[in-house]
Order: C-alpha cells, then structure tokens, then sequence
C-alpha cells in the first residue's frame, strides 16, 4: 500500500482481474500465483492460451516458469537490484515512453541517474541472473503493446518492501504500460477482504479509505461524526504493539481472526509479548495458537455466518449473505458494537448496511456505495458519487498523487537483513501451499484437504541433499538464530542450490520459530522472504 501510494496516488491494484487476461506480456515477480492466488491464476492460464508472453521473477522454479518465456532467478532479497537492472536496459537502449514520461510523470532525471550503475554485467552479479536474461525479459516488457505486472508478497514481505513496489511502478511508468486496460500493477492480496480491511483505517496514520490522522480537517471531519476528540499523531503497528508489551508499556489487546502465535515473524518473541499482556481478549472460530494466551475467548463468526462486504484485490466491494445464522448468536459486528456500548460509547447499528453507509459519508473512495447497488456484481472503487459507476482502471487521465503526475523514485539495492554464512549456510523462503490456508486453523480440519498435504515438508535442492547426505523423506533439524524445528526432507529441483522453503501451515512445524525480526522501516513488514539457517540430518 505504501509504495505504489507514494508513487501512483493509490495503495491498490490498478486494474481489473478480467483485464489480465487480455494483455500481451505478463511479469509475474514475487508471486506463486498458481499455489498462492489460485482464482487469479485462471486468469492468467487465460492469457497463456491467449498466447500471452511470461516472465517469471522468482527465486523459487514455480509451476508459472514452465510457460515463462523468461524465469529471471534472482538471489532473494535481490529484488531492486533486478528491476533496477531491467529499468536502466529500457532506457540505454531507447525503449522507454518518451510521451508519457514527459506528459504524465516526475523526476525521470532521477531515476536514470540511479540505475546508470546497474548494467546487466553489475546486476547479473548482484542477483544470480544471466545477462541475456535480463536483456530479453527487458525487451519483452518495453516492447510490448499491453504489458502487466503481477506481484505478491515475493515483494513485499522484504525490509525493502516497500521501496520494491516503487521499483515495480518505475518500470510501468518507464513504459507508459499503466492508466489503460490490460496493462497496469495488479498487487495481489494474499486473503479475501485484505483491500476491505486496509481500506478501512486500521493504518496507524490513516482513517478510513487513507485519509491522514494528521490533516486536521480531516480529523474535523471524523469527530464531528463520531461525536469524540481523535488523537493527531499515528499510532502504533500490530508488531510495534507487541514490541511495547515486550516493554512492560502495552498492557491489553483484541485480536479479531488473527493468529499471531502462529503467524508472526520470531515466534518465541511474540509468545513472550502474548504472555506479558494483561488482558488478552481474542476472537475466532476455531481455538489457535493464539487462543491458548488469551484470557478471554469471544466466538466469531465463518463466511457462511456473515452479512456485509468483502473489497477483493480488485478493489471491488461485494456483498455477502448469511447462509446461516451465527453459530454464537452474535455477528462479530455486533459483538463489538455491545463491548463498546458496555465501555461508555453508544454504537446502536441495526444492519450492517448502516456501517456501509457510514463508511460511504466519511471516505471519498466509497462514497457512492450502497447495499442496492451492490446487489449485482459489486463495485469497483473509487466510486465517489451515487450515480458513478465505479473503476475498473485507475490513473487512465491523472494519477491521484499531487499535481496528477506520477513520480519516479530513485532507489538503491540492499539486500536481505539476515545473509548466509558459515554457521548458518541456507537462506529459507517461506511461502503458502496451494492446498492450505494460512494458519491452517480451518484447512487442517478438512479430512480430504489433510489426505492431499497432511504435513509440511522442506523443500531442499538435489545437489545440497548430496551434499548433506540426506534422502527424500528423512527427518532434518532447521535451525536459525532463533530457534529450531525438526520437519521432513522433499528433495525438489524447485528450490535453487542454496535456497530452501517451508510454508506455515503445520503447528507440528512451526516455520516462524525460525524467520527473523527484521521489518521494512516503512511499514513494518516481517521479512519472511529471508532468513539464514542451518540444517542437520537427524
């Protein structure tokens, strides 16, 4: 959200899904879109038939690259250095959109600057890729008549996370391949309502639909219709939260469908923070690891229970009905409303259509919605007036950003926080299974789901098996600085030479007992992408 926000204007996808499968080229960079975005990837088999070109950007050989015309297999971490690299051969060799540079964006100037240093020779060291790799994926991109770039927490979930997605609206901008159909950034979302969420304030420095904490007539606007004083200074994120508890100066908290004791980045430092918590009050539908710290557990409520909206990765709000009534006899919407009623302030909402109607008077984005007109297909924001239809593709005359224009940004390869050495040789990517979901609370439960993937399972390189003497199927110990878990081998040319993977989904292996407390300084990010570890055979 931050990223593409600084450089575009808007934290969100810039086009449609149906879109994707009408463009000619493809960059797919950071996303297992197959196994992590499964709906989407039908999308995208859509393009492929459509005869579609691929590149792949990945660390990992992903079932995408068997129909990549170009798998750039960069070193992790080494994301910018990639698209720097891409960036400085469009405009050496000329390919770049002189006209929409000049008519719709800022700072070119700085940006050529940046990556002058950023050669094919320079980045193939940096990142591991072939030289005429990058020159043809390159070309492919610029030359192109309608290109879009797919991306996912492969970029994101880095300490530069947040300047990649900069890098990644570079390259869009560089070529005039945004603010038209088939083209654009499409940021995918990892579950179903994150753009929901995100677009509804839970930020520390932002209200509802990404208006400022600290604009003062923004904040006018909040108070008066909520009827309290609002604080002018952000505050904090979720991980700053449970550094503070850690600190002895957090002292309570909710957590609504998340599992943190699971989930979160340096388990055993979040587990202490959870057990240092004075009050932890937590809400789901199944019992976690995050339940197991909590001093009160509320029910909450399964998709089939709700009635609302979801905003998808599209950007589209959707209604959703009840297929049933809440197991708990409470909507979680309701829940809240009577905690915060019994606390001193009155939330008296009858449906929750009247919350979509609050929503709709104070943020701009949605401000023509309503549960009538979302009866059919949704409605893609920003939808600012009643009789608006909505957006299917953002920027297609100004950029949201001030002034209308669009802003390069000159940025620098860093690499990972954490980097291999001789105790602890094997950098580990972490990632999602296409059988499971997140956390696994719920898919774990599933019978024929459990038959299909019922445990996880380590991914390891042919040649570093031989190396370390160990055969498909035998038990290892992975070890960080953090901690350790004993999980079984899948000997798997997906993973390159040096690179291992485990997803999250198994609480018999605890994959974030392992990855690091290193963050994006932007927004807080864990970098789950990369960290070093150790393996011994057991």
């Amino acid at each position: 959200m931050a990223g593409l926000a600084t450089s575009l204007g808007a934290g969100a996808a810039s086009n449609s899904f149906d879109q994707i499968s009408e463009a000619d080229t493809l960059f797919i960079f950071g996303s297992n879109t197959t196994e992590g975005h499964p709906v989407i990837s039908i999308h995208v088999n859509r393009a492929i038939k459509n005869g579609a070109r691929i590149i792949v950007g990945d660390p990992r050989k992903i079932e995408l690259v068997k129909w990549a015309d170009v798998w750039l297999n960069m070193k992790p971490g080494s994301n910018i250095a990639v698209l720097n690299g891409l960036a400085h051969i469009i405009i050496k060799e000329g390919l770049y959109n002189r006209d929409f540079i000049e008519k719709r964006t800022e700072a070119f100037e700085e940006l050529k600057e940046a990556v002058e240093e950023y050669s094919p020779e320079h980045v193939q060291k940096l990142t591991g890729v072939a030289t005429d790799k990058l020159m043809q994926a390159a070309r492919m991109y610029a030359e192109a008549k309608n290109a879009m770039i797919l991306y996912g927490l492969g970029v994101t979930e880095h300490q530069t996370g947040t300047e990649t997605a900069m890098a990644v609206a570079n390259l869009a901008l560089l070529c005039g391949h945004i603010g038209r159909r088939a083209t654009g950034i499409m940021a995918l979302r990892g579950q179903n309502n994150v753009q929901g969420a995100s677009d509804m304030g839970p930020a520390p420095a932002a209200f509802t639909g990404y208006q400022s904490v600290t604009d003062e007539k923004i904040r006018e606007k909040f108070e008066k219709a909520w009827g309290v004083k609002l604080p002018s200074k952000p505050g904090l994120k979720s991980v700053e939260m449970l550094d503070e508890a850690n600190d002895g100066k957090f002292k309570g908290l909710f957590i609504l469908g998340e599992d943190p004791a699971h989930t979160d980045p340096d388990l055993s430092h979040i587990r202490k923070a959870l057990s240092s918590i004075e009050f932890l009050v937590v809400q789901d539908i199944f019992p976690t690891e995050t339940t197991r710290f909590a001093h009160v557990i509320l029910p909450g409520a399964s998709f089939a229970e709700k009635d609302g909206t979801f905003t998808n990765g599209e950007r589209r709000i959707q209604r959703i009905r009840k297929a049933v009534e809440p197991i708990a006899g409470k909507a979680e919407w309701e829940v809240i409303c009577e905690i915060s009623s019994r606390m001193g302030y009155k939330m008296k909402y009858t449906h929750p259509s009247e919350v979509m109607d609050e929503i709709a008077s104070l943020a701009p984005i949605y401000g023509g919605i309503n549960y009538v007109r979302l009866e059919e297909n949704g409605i893609q924001w920003p939808c600012p007036t009643k009789d608006h239809p909505g957006t299917a593709t953002l920027y297609q005359e100004m950029f949201s950003r001030p002034g209308g224009r669009a802003r390069f940004m000159a940025l620098e390869h860093k690499g990972s926080a954490e980097v291999p050495d001789s105790e602890y040789p094997f950098v580990l990517i972490t990632g999602r299974r296409r059988e499971h979901y997140n956390n696994g609370s719920m898919t774990r439960r599933s019978k024929g789901i459990m038959e299909l993937y019922p445990e996880e399972l380590l991914e390891l390189n042919p040649a570093d098996a031989g190396k370390l003497g160990v055969k498909d199927g035998e038990m290892v110990k992975v070890s960080s600085r953090r901690g350790e878990i004993n999980v079984k081998v899948k000997v798997f040319e997906r993973s390159q030479e040096g690179n291992v993977f485990l997803a999250f989904h198994h609480v018999e292996a605890l994959t974030n007992v392992l990855t690091s407390h290193h963050r994006d300084p932007i927004t807080g990010t864990p970098e789950y992408k990369s960290c070093a570890v150790r393996i011994d055979k057991i």
